[in-house]
């Protein structure tokens, strides 16, 4: 039974914390809640309450209001529609709301609020810039999904994206403080050899988990060689649109607009804001955005993205807004059949036998991350090399799944988010059937297993800890709820 509790609690923690970052970008801007001289905390603007009043005597049917407030943590109020907004955003995304209440979803949001205005009370800083490549980079990936900014907004109900940037802001900056301090809390946390045997052989044996199905997999990547001749006509064209800028006047947005391949910023003009030397870029980009002044655009350089031209249009400090117009050389089809026959060949001598996996993935393959490995992928979550078959990236999934060990897969076409292809060949190195928990050969697995339980068990007394010494206030609503911490204070 404990490992079931331990596991179950686990999965929900992880499920509501999906679900509230999903949730992120709907979140209103929480409104700030100061004490008042009694030490009871009010709203700084009662027009909140009132305007929820105002809506519940306009549409007395619906339970509850679409600005009503569920509950104060400290500084920080949670209304009604972060938990509806929390349902709708899980409902577009596929996930099914049946086995998730109200106050599961007022549980985790006022566990994240709590550390939030612990955060604050230590003295964690994160620096506004942080938040903004955060911001950054969600809305590249939203425009590259759904087309526009204005597309961004209207689906997040927004009237701009400055207005969605900014719930972003306050969004990202809770979740930010949130887990620096649950980081805090249980950083110093370990489990001895001892503890984690004892876990184990505490648990009855019919109630060990089962661990199921995992493989390592190795690849051999070929890509489409790129020639000389393809550099040189995309680094000309980069050249006649930079030379037309600065020569005749021409708009830097306006060609990236009509020219740019990178999806996150051709819409607005190439533009990225507050790029900073220690911001997520390819060190080439960034060379190029701190070396030029003010107005300058730099001659075309390469990333491993493909090749731009750079325009300086605001530096701010430490900060640096500039414009880019990325192109990539064309791949032609003797490139492209030239590959295919090269990564024919290497398929046939693996299977006759005259090569193995591992050494012609170090001899033949382009993929400098796996080569030297003999090909071996590493899984991006645990950082090992297994992959669990159930949550594997349908795309590997797929070609991977009725292999057997040794076996090599057929030839298939990869393309980066860049939209470069790339032809690949995978095989099993190693299967680990389903099988019920074993001590000696699943110890690391048990080990986390063991450690999770006590993190839990010092994240509950922080929590118990700090409710006590922070102004809580909940809805008559949720008084009913059976929360994990005393919330109630009962």
């Amino acid at each position: 039974m404990l490992l079931k509790q331990i596991i179950l609690k686990s999965i929900k923690m992880n499920k509501l914390l999906l679900v509230l970052l999903l949730t992120s970008a709907m979140l209103q801007a929480q409104t700030v809640v100061e004490p008042d001289s009694t030490g009871v905390a009010k709203a700084n603007d009662s027009l909140v309450m009132q305007q929820a009043v105002k809506r519940d005597t306009l549409k007395p049917f619906k339970r509850y209001k679409a600005e009503g407030v569920s509950a104060v943590v400290g500084e920080y109020v949670i209304l009604d529609s972060d938990i509806d907004k929390a349902y709708v955003e899980m409902q577009s995304q596929g996930m099914s709301i049946e086995d998730i209440t109200r106050c599961q979803l007022m549980g985790k949001l006022m566990e994240d609020k709590l550390y939030a205005h612990q955060a604050q009370q230590d003295s964690i800083l994160v620096p506004d810039a942080e938040i903004n490549g955060m911001i950054d980079q969600q809305l590249q990936y939203m425009i590259s999904e759904l087309g526009s900014e204005e597309k961004v907004a209207a689906y997040y109900r927004k009237d701009n994206i400055a207005d969605l940037k900014k719930e972003l802001f306050e969004a990202n900056k809770s979740i930010k403080l949130a887990s620096l301090m649950q980081q805090k809390v249980i950083e110093k946390v370990e489990v001895t050899p001892e503890e984690v045997r004892t876990f184990f052989f505490s648990i009855p044996e019919e109630e060990r988990p089962v661990f199921g199905a995992e493989i390592e997999i190795a690849q051999i990547v070929i890509d489409p060689e790129v020639t000389k001749q393809a550099i040189d006509e995309v680094i000309a064209r980069l050249n006649a649109i930079r030379a037309d800028i600065i020569d005749n006047g021409s708009s830097f947005a306006t060609k990236a607009v009509l020219y740019s391949k990178d999806p996150g910023s051709a819409s607005k003009g190439g533009l990225y804001q507050g790029v900073r030397r220690d911001s997520p870029w390819a060190k080439e980009f960034k060379d190029q955005a701190f070396s030029l002044l003010e107005g300058e655009i730099s001659e075309p350089f390469e990333t491993e993205f493909g090749w731009h031209i750079l325009y300086v249009e605001k530096i701010r400090g430490q900060e640096v807004d500039v414009r880019h117009i990325l192109m990539f050389p064309e791949v032609s089809q003797k490139s492209i059949d030239e590959a295919q026959k090269k990564i024919e060949d290497i398929k046939t001598e693996i299977e006759n036998g005259e090569i193995t996996f591992a050494e012609a993935a170090r001899k033949y393959s382009d993929d400098k991350e796996t080569r030297n490995n003999g090909g071996q992928l590493v899984n991006p979550i645990t950082f090992d090399t297994k992959f669990d078959l159930t949550k594997m990236d349908p795309t590997l999934s797929a070609q991977v799944y009725n292999l057997k060990e040794g076996q090599v897969s057929e030839i298939f076409t990869d393309r980066d988010r860049t939209g470069k292809s790339s032809l690949k060949i995978l095989t099993v190195t190693k299967k680990y059937p389903e099988h019920k928990a074993n001590y000696a050969n699943d110890y690391e697995r048990i080990k986390q297993l063991a450690l999770r339980e006590k993190q839990i068990k010092v994240i509950n007394k922080w929590q118990n800890e700090k409710i006590k010494d922070t102004y809580i206030s909940i809805n008559q609503d949720y008084q009913d709820c059976d929360f994990a911490g005393d919330w109630l204070k009962k």
